[in-house]
Order: C-alpha cells, then sequence, then structure tokens
C-alpha cells in the first residue's frame, strides 16, 4: 500500500495552556507584532485584554481584530486582512469562524491581494504568509488543523479557499477555554467534529486516499466525541470530557483535511446559502436526514467506522446517531426565517456548482430524485428556532 498525507501542524495540548500565548509566540523568530483574530463576544468577556496585556510584556505590540459574529463573510476576511498587513503574525481565537477568517487574513496580508483573488482556487496562494498560531474555543469544525477555509461571498454563497499556505503553524489545544460553551453549541458543535470524522472515513475518496494514516485520525475522533459529547454537554465544568471533544474534533479535522466530506455537508452549505444557520445544527440535521439512505450501501468503510464506535455494522449506525442526538439534548428544528423558503430552493443550492464536490464524493451515488428527497426531509422540520 503506498499512501501520503497531508502535513499536521504542531499542536501543544493541555488545559490552561493557552495562558502560555506569549511563550508560544516568542519561539518564532522576529516576531514584534501580531493580529489577534476574536469574535466580539470573546473580546468582551476579557480575554482579548488579557492576551494583549500578556504580550505587551513581553515586547510583542498586538491589536484585535473582532468586528464579526456568526458565520465569516467576505467582508470580514477583507477587514481582517487589511489589519495584518505589516503584522509579523496572525493568532485566531474562537470557534471555526475566527480560524478562518485568521489564516486567509495571513495569506492576504503577504500577498497583498483580496481575499477573491483566491476564492474556489482561482489563483495560487502566497508561498510565504505570516506566521499563524491557532486557538480553538469550541470543539466542532476542526479548522485549527485544516487548509480549507469556508466564508460567505458577494453573492450570498458559501466559498472556500483551500491550501496549505493557510494552516497553522502551531496549535494551542485548551480544554478551560471551551467551558464557557453553552449546552446547545457544545451539541452541535461536537456533532459537527463527529460527521467531519466518519464522512472523512466513508466517502468515495476512502479507496484513493482513506488509509490506514487517515482512518487512525477519524476513527478516534470518533471514539472520543461519541463517548465524551454527552458529558460535555450536561456538565459544562468536566474538563475530561471537554479535553476528549476538542481533541477529538482536531483530529476529525485532520481527517476531512486529508479526504473531504460528503451529503451531510452538501445539505449545511445548501442551508447556509439560503439562511443563517448554525453549521453544526445544519451538518447534524442533514446527516441524521441521510444516514439511513447511506448505510444501505453497506460498504467495508461503512461498516469498519461503525465498528470502531462499538457497534456490530453500518445498519446500527442511524440509531446510534440519533440516539447521541437525543441524548445531547439537538431539537430537530430549523430557524424561523426558512420559513420562506421551499424544498424545491433548498434543491437547488444543494445542486449549485460549489456544493458539488460534496455531492460527488458521497460513496453513493447521489441522484436529483435524491437530492428532491432529502430537501423535501429538511424543509419539513419545524421552523421554531
Amino acid at each position: 500500500m503506498k499512501f501520503s498525507s497531508s502535513s499536521v501542524p504542531e499542536i501543544e495540548f493541555g488545559p490552561g495552556i493557552s495562558k502560555g500565548l506569549v511563550n508560544a509566540v516568542r519561539r518564532f523568530d522576529d516576531i514584534s507584532d501580531v493580529l489577534i483574530v476574536m469574535d466580539g463576544f470573546l473580546a468582551r468577556s476579557g480575554l482579548a485584554e488579557e492576551m494583549i496585556g500578556s504580550l505587551d510584556q513581553k515586547g510583542v505590540a498586538a491589536q484585535i481584530y473582532s468586528g464579526f459574529s456568526g458565520e465569516p463573510k467576505i467582508a470580514h476576511l477583507r477587514a481582517a486582512s487589511e489589519m495584518a498587513e505589516g503584522m509579523d503574525m496572525v493568532i485566531g481565537v474562537g470557534g471555526g469562524s475566527a480560524l478562518d477568517i485568521a489564516k486567509v487574513a495571513a495569506c492576504c496580508a503577504a500577498s497583498g491581494e483580496a481575499p477573491m483573488f483566491y476564492a474556489l482556487a482561482a489563483n495560487p496562494l502566497p508561498e510565504k504568509p505570516l506566521k499563524k498560531i491557532m486557538v480553538p474555543t469550541t470543539a466542532g469544525t476542526g479548522s485549527e488543523t485544516s487548509a480549507t477555509n469556508i466564508f460567505t461571498g458577494p453573492e450570498g454563497k458559501k466559498l472556500w479557499i483551500w491550501g496549505p499556505e493557510t494552516k497553522a503553524d502551531l496549535v494551542l489545544l485548551d480544554p478551560e477555554l471551551t467551558i464557557s460553551l453553552p449546552p446547545n453549541l457544545t451539541a452541535w458543535c461536537g456533532m459537527d467534529a463527529f460527521i467531519h470524522a466518519f464522512e472523512a472515513a466513508t466517502n468515495r475518496n476512502a479507496p484513493l486516499w482513506t488509509h490506514a494514516g487517515t482512518k487512525l485520525y477519524a476513527h478516534e475522533a470518533m471514539r472520543l466525541v461519541s463517548g465524551s459529547l454527552v458529558a460535555a454537554v450536561k456538565v459544562p465544568g468536566n474538563l475530561e470530557a471537554r479535553g476528549k471533544v476538542l481533541l477529538g474534533s482536531c483530529y476529525a479535522g485532520i481527517a476531512i483535511d486529508n479526504c473531504g466530506t460528503a451529503i451531510a455537508h452538501n445539505i449545511s452549505h445548501a442551508l447556509a446559502g439560503l439562511g443563517a444557520v448554525h453549521h453544526g445544527l445544519a451538518t447534524a440535521l442533514g446527516f441524521e436526514a441521510t444516514l439511513p439512505w447511506l448505510v444501505e450501501s453497506d460498504t467495508p468503510d461503512l461498516n469498519e467506522a461503525a465498528r470502531a464506535i462499538g457497534l456490530s455494522g453500518a445498519a446500527q449506525l442511524p440509531a446510534f446517531v440519533s440516539g447521541l442526538m437525543d441524548r445531547c439534548g439537538v431539537e430537530r428544528a430549523l430557524p424561523n426565517a426558512f420559513e420562506a423558503f421551499s424544498a424545491q430552493d433548498l434543491a437547488a443550492e444543494m445542486r449549485a456548482p460549489e456544493n458539488q464536490p460534496m455531492r460527488g464524493s458521497t460513496v453513493r451515488q447521489v441522484t436529483d430524485a435524491d437530492i428532491d428527497a432529502f430537501a423535501a426531509t429538511m424543509m419539513a422540520l419545524p421552523k421554531t428556532l
């Protein structure tokens, strides 16, 4: 067997490890000015002030970009990139939105190009981006180890910037930073991490890229998340559970970096093309809706993934996933704004060019009739959030 794996950033893990951020920064040569990308909620919590103060004491000047919330938009990428010009490093602190913005800003600031110059791999990324440290505060996207960065483009569609140049130079995993995440967000993010790992280990790319090295990360991520997510949701201060879910999310990010995702992410990206919805929730809903159909293909990879979490085979997966969502309190509903859209609207988004890679990588062929059926199932959900 021959294979290659994408690079994995250096990772440091441990409760309280983020308090040593200044020491991490000083490990890199010639770092005197840094941009910290952090959403407004975190910035107001005092974390930004704490980080700026510790860096200042060691002679490192820091500025904060926090002018965003929710999913990243092209305007956020532009603003962060402009602020990063002339800096030596970009530090992303927060969920996937903050990390994706930070990684793109580190590339655009180095080249002077606008983010759309790199959208959908239109042009090669700069060979020497600014140095990057990623500090996730949620356990879901795995963006800290991924080369993929998702944002909403000028026309309101989900776009991506991909390339190893966007990867972090160092990742700090601190379970203490995830404690303040509310139960519903903990559940949504954790389900996203589980689905990342599952789809990476079972999609159509598996015979080509899902080799033993990737499955090592994907299957362990599934075990860590499924075994600890309920405890993390129900007892927020449970650092052991928080740490396992955070590490599982990180490992799942490594897995999708090698193998990508599939139909559940096609649906979640399509939903986001219609209106604002949390990515983790949308992905979980799409996963539950399509999993019974998917496991009918009964592939070796599906059965192997099932056995990795203690099941006898793929046929048991739908009940297991629904039970996990039940125990985590995941409400099967969409935001009120989706009342304005029909199943036909969602089906059109699922067929959009930017969402075809996820459709195509699904291990079972996704026909137009399948898309129509999945869209109808999704849009039949209550609109009560």
